[in-house]
This record gives structure tokens, sequence and C-alpha cells, in this order.
């Protein structure tokens, strides 16, 4: 027997080598026919797979993330089993799950494929789902893989088993197709009732420019259409949204091919936006003892060989930058740390000196591939509000739910109310991708546990999803349409402390290692602003926007007037502009509109008669007309309203 702890902590003991299926079961039909797999001991399986030690355990459904990750692996299967059929010489590289649907890097040979195909395959798709067909995993030996994908002329699959260890490769069959995969999958295909295949792009084999493009197809799929159906209507209000849409239409940003690309350039609008959200960080950060520090953009090379910034980032950044003096090289910083643990160490401390926290909004730059830039969410260059703490090991817990209590400022304040953390820690399978100590790692870990308990936060555990140098706690924030966005990031390091050897005098007199505390916010400025244009649609709170009011006269004979009002307005530290086009007014306000102005004043004859202005708010709602001071009163009281926590 062996015994099955649930999320309740409830132990039940069960036969060895019983299913989660079967389990399922036992408990209830409707339950089992439910089940998408099964999360035995913080790993996935799938819900087929016999269990044979005692070990923690759920169930997973559709309501679960692991369900979803499951449900659309599987999916990627089912596709490249239908496309295999309509197109027998397609060859098959990688189709994972992502993080809404999946897709699958496909090299189709002489064959050409657009988006014009996609009804076909969908079609396809649906027909071998209705069959219910079994996902059999078989364990082969490396040998057994070779031979296979040698019959099949796929040098995908041969390149990939290269990396894979013998008696650890796993093949899983439904119908007629096989794919080289560790799984999970679904119990059968019948689980899949909705189909949409969303786009197609080219895909460089391992993301290397010198390999061939491949053919990579994106796709959701749903265990109901409604579920389709929703998501869909989504996409279409996401269209709306897209900070690359709104950001031209906005004049915040713009990219220019002469300077590079993945390199953004801010308008004027832009620099103001970024100015005001680096203010409201900058004025909470003061008041909670962080001193300002400003790093170059690049350094000496040997800097991040010491921190290992450029073992991990090298291959993903641009190139050393070459000097006249023989062998020196310089870096441009793929992060802001290895400079802010120079500034530590430019004199030495004591532990009545700590905590010391250096914040910096410094810019970085990473070399990412051309074909995964993405507007300012995903850029060559960006800056992030970083800093970072040196404190005791007895200060730590302390002030990483200090840092806790800047980010919930920040999401109260801007109103992203609905977020969980994800406490990311090291796989402790996989531990040579990690730097540093057992005993750190566990010391770090348990901070951040603690703290996260301590503040009473919506979390979970991730494995795998720390650091290469610690772990850390990552803010994941829904939106306004619900999408899920990871927005903020805050890491304990013990390991850069050693590496830059770094000490402190204690009330000993002996010295000690400080910890580290790297934290961001916002993360980067540019993905930040990004995240917040979808957010809000574009409709920023007024001590954000760039323009509070657009005044419109309604012709030429009363742009004095128009004027007057604009001073006055200034004067009062209202953001206001004059439209003094000659085009009608309906066109005025229809621009004000799409530019999201929160307010139109409009001056006409009566207006300057009676010394007032006509205001139309954006959307459409006459708030009448107002004196000039009296519509001051009332912005400055909406703005009030807007930051009283900020004040």
């Amino acid at each position: 027997m062996i015994k099955i702890i649930f999320p309740d902590s409830r132990v039940v003991e069960y036969p060895k080598g019983i299913t989660g299926l079967e389990i399922a079961t036992q408990i209830s039909n409707s339950l089992a026919k439910n089940v998408l797999g099964v999360l035995f001991n913080d790993k996935i399986i799938d819900a087929t797979l016999p269990i044979y030690t005692d070990g923690r355990f759920k169930l997973l459904t559709w309501d679960d993330e692991g369900g979803k990750s499951v449900f659309w692996h599987s999916s990627a299967h089912l596709m490249a089993e239908a496309i295999k059929e309509l197109y027998p010489t397609a060859k098959f590289a990688i189709g994972p799950d992502i993080e809404n649907g999946f897709y699958y890097d496909i090299d189709f040979m002489d064959e050409s494929i657009s988006s014009d195909n996609f009804d076909v395959i969908e079609k396809k798709m649906l027909e071998l789902a209705r069959k219910e067909q079994v996902f059999e995993r078989k364990s082969i030996s490396k040998q057994e893989a070779i031979t296979l994908y040698k019959s099949e002329g796929n040098k995908y699959k041969l390149e990939l088993i290269e990396d894979l260890e013998d008696n650890n490769i796993s093949l899983y069959v439904s119908g007629s197709f096989t794919d080289l995969c560790r799984g999970p999958h679904l119990p059968h295909t019948g689980h899949i009732r909705a189909v949409k295949l969303l786009n197609i792009a080219g895909a460089y084999w391992r993301g290397n420019e010198k390999n061939k493009q491949l053919t990579r197809i994106y796709g959701i799929t749903f265990p109901k259409q409604k579920e389709l159906t929703e998501y869909l209507a989504i996409l279409e209000e996401a269209k709306k949204r897209d900070h690359r849409k709104l950001g031209k239409e906005l004049e915040l940003f713009a990219f220019s091919p002469s300077v590079g690309m993945g390199l953004p350039l801010w308008l004027p609008k832009g620099a103001e936006l970024r100015e005001r959200l680096e203010n409201f960080l900058k004025k909470a950060q003061k008041k909670h003892g962080y001193l300002p520090i400003i790093s170059p953009h690049i350094g000496n090379i040997e800097l991040y060989k010491t921190s290992g910034h450029f073992q991990k980032y090298g291959e993903d950044s641009f190139r050393p930058i070459t000097t006249p003096v023989e062998g020196e090289e310089f870096f441009l910083k793929p992060m802001n740390c290895p400079h802010h643990c120079e500034v530590y160490k430019i004199k030495p401390r004591s532990y009545k000196d700590l905590p010391i926290r250096f914040a910096e909004f410094g810019t970085v730059y990473r070399y990412e591939q051309s074909g995964e830039l993405h507007g300012l969410t995903r850029v060559r260059g960006f800056t992030q509000d970083d800093a970072h703490i040196f404190c005791t090991p007895e200060q730590l817990k302390e002030e990483f739910i200090k840092v806790i209590d800047i980010v919930l400022y920040i999401f109260k304040t801007l109103k992203f109310d609905n977020f969980i953390a994800q406490i990311s820690l090291r796989d402790v399978n996989n531990k040579e991708k990690y730097i540093g100590t057992d005993e750190n790692w566990e010391k770090a870990e348990n901070a951040i546990v603690e703290a996260v308990k301590e503040k009473g936060l919506n979390s979970f555990v991730k494995h795998g999803e720390a650091a290469f140098y610690g772990p850390k706690l990552d803010f994941m924030v829904k939106d306004a349409i619900g999408r899920k966005w990871q927005l903020g990031t805050i890491q304990v390091d013990y390991n850069l402390p050693e590496r830059f050897e770094l000490e402190y005098t204690g009330s000993d007199n002996q010295k000690h290692r400080p910890v580290m505390i790297h934290r961001a916010p916002f993360g980067s400025l540019e993905r930040f602003v990004a995240i917040l244009l979808e957010h809000t649609g574009g409709n920023f709170p007024l001590w954000l926007t760039s323009t509070h009011a657009m005044i419109i006269p309604i012709s030429d004979k009363f742009i004095d007037y128009a004027k007057n009002v604009c001073d006055l307005l200034q004067n009062s530290d209202i953001r206001a502009e004059i439209d003094d086009r000659n085009e009608k007014a309906g066109k005025k306000i229809r621009d004000a509109e799409m530019s999201k102005t929160p307010f139109m004043l409009i001056i006409g004859e009566k207006e300057e008669n009676n010394k007032t202005i006509t205001i139309r708010k954006h959307g459409g709602a006459d708030l009448g007309e107002m004196v000039v001071e009296d519509f001051t009163k009332f912005v400055h009281l909406e703005i009030s309203n807007e930051t009283s926590d900020i004040n």
C-alpha cells in the first residue's frame, strides 16, 4: 500500500500502482470525467500513470493552471497529428504549451501553408478529438529513438535526442501519430471540444538565425465552445488595447530602423509619462530610506564575469566593446547589480550602517532575437526601477516585507487589484543551473516563504523559476480584461555578496557577509508602460495623463479667449492645450476623444461673453458650463482622490 496525501492534508492508503484517474473514479465518476492530469509531489504527471510511492497528490482539472498546461500540451500534439495527416511530408520540431494555448514549430518541406489553411486543420483536429484517442506513453532507449527518427528523416528530433540521457526517453502515441515527448498528456483527446488556430509565424530552429526558419503555428483549445467564444471576444478587445497601436495614436513612443530594432524612442508625451512614473516611485523610495545612485551603461567585462552575468547572459548580449588598449574589453551592462555591489565596496561598512538601500533607474541591454522583439514588452534596451538592499541576515525578513509594501502601494495606486504572488524557488533536481550553497539557498527561500505568510498574500510556489543567484517573489497581475502579466519582482541573494567579497563589521568586531535583496516593482519602465497602456486602454488616471484638457475654440474669433483660459489653467498646474487648427469643432472633438484627453473645453461666443467654458468629458458626458476657477478646483479634487495614498 502507499499513502496519498490530499490537498486538505487527508491521508488515504491505496494499492501500489494505482493511477490518479482510478483514485478520481473512486471519489466520484463526475470528477473523473473532468480530470486532466495529476500533481504528484509538485510534479505534473499523466492521470493514467501508475503511482508506486507515498506522496502529495492533487487532481488537476480545467480550473487549475496545471490542468490547462496538460490540456494545451496535448492540443499541440493533436494539431501535429492533424497536420501529419494533411501534410504527410511535414517534419516536426517542438510543440510546447504556452501561457494561453500552444504552438508547434514545423518544417513543411516543399509545401506552402498560410492562415488560409487553418479551417481545414481545425476541422481535422476536431474530427480526431471526437474519436477520444488515448495518449499512450512508451519508454524507449536512446538508440531506439535515434533509429525511429532516422527512418523518418527528422533531423530536429534527432538533435533533441542528442541532449537526452538514455533510460529517460519517452514517446506518446495517439491514433496514428507518435511524438518524442516527456509529457504529460490528457487521458484522451475527447476532452478537446473547441479549437482555434490563431496565427502563423517564422521561427528559427533553436532560436538561432543561422538555422533553418520553421513555420510556427499558434493555437488555443477549450473544453467548451462557450469558453472559446469568450476568449475570442477578449482577443478582439486586446487588439483595441494593443500598446503598440495606442502608443502610436497617443504619440508616446516610436521605433526607428535607423536607430535599431528593439531600441525605443520616447516622444515628448511618453517621456513626460515616464518622468511622472519615476517621480512617483522616487517619492515612495525616499520615504523608505532609499539612496539614489547612478552607474554607467558599460563596465569592464571582468565585472560581469565576477558576478556571473557574462556567463549567464553573454550569448544574449551585445558583443563586447574593445578599446585601443590590447586585451581591454567592456560590456553593455545586462544588469545593474554588479555596479551596485561596487558602490557598496567604496568604503568600509558597519552593522550600524545597515540596511543600505541603493536605488537607480538604470538602463540595461540584452540582444534579444529579432523574432522575439515585441513593442515595449520585449526590447533590447530597457530601464529598470532597480534597487539593491544590503542588510544583515537578521534584518532580511523585515526588509523583504517593506519591499512587498512598496509593491502593494504601487498596485493599489494604479488599480492593479487582481494579483497573486508566485514564490519562485530553484529546481532541486537540477542544481547545476544555480550558484551558491544549499545552506544559503535554504535560508533565502525560507525568508521569502515566511514574509509572504506574514503579509497574508495570495500565493503559490513554483519550483525551477528562481534566478540563477537566488529565489524570488514574482507578482502575477491580471489586467482589466483578465490577461495575466508578471509585474514586479523581489529577489534574495546570498551569492553576489560572496562573489564580490562584500563585508560589514558586526557588533562582535568580526567581518560578516551582508545579504542582498534585488527589487524592481515596475520591472522595467518599458514593459510597465506597455502593461499600463493595455490595462487602462490608454485612459490613464488624471495624475499620469499628458494633457488634462484640450481647449477647442469653435472658430478663430475665440482663440484669444482660449489663450487666456489656457494660461489660467496652466498657472494652476492643469496640463492644457489649445486645438487651434483650421478644422471644424466636430473633428477637433473626435480627435481629442481618439487621443484619450480626459476633458474637452468648448469655447464659443456664449462662453466668451459669460467668461466660462463648456466641458465635455472623454466618453461623451456633458458637464455643462463652468467658470475656469471651478473647473480647476474640480480637476484638482479628482487628482487628489486618485493620489490620496501617494501624498
